[in-house]
């Protein structure tokens, strides 16, 4: 085969993998879970976003905790969310610093 064949058929098969982890559709969205009355937005996005990495520990041993609240009102949650990650994790601070 050609070196272009070989190009070609590596292009394909990176674009059918990152394909495949494409995330689909919310069907919770802007509805409220059953549990609550409220639809989750940038506060609890945030406070979900601190609380992450304690979450994703604790919903490694049980099936009733989950990381991320599906009933949310889309993009504001998803920024609060974000933000919230960067606090806890430090939001790329370190990288603004002069070097010395």
């Amino acid at each position: 085969m050609k070196k272009t064949a070989y190009t070609f058929i590596i292009i394909m098969a990176v674009f059918l993998i990152m394909t495949a982890c494409a995330a689909g559709p919310n069907e919770a969205l802007n509805t409220p879970s059953p549990d609550s009355l409220v639809v989750a937005g940038f506060w609890r996005g945030l406070w979900h976003g601190i609380i992450a990495p304690f979450t994703f520990f604790i919903s490694l041993f049980t099936d009733k905790i989950n990381l991320y609240e599906v009933h949310n009102n889309g993009g504001w949650y998803d920024f609060g969310f974000v933000i919230g990650a960067g606090i806890i994790f430090g939001g790329g601070g370190r990288a603004s610093r002069r070097r010395g």
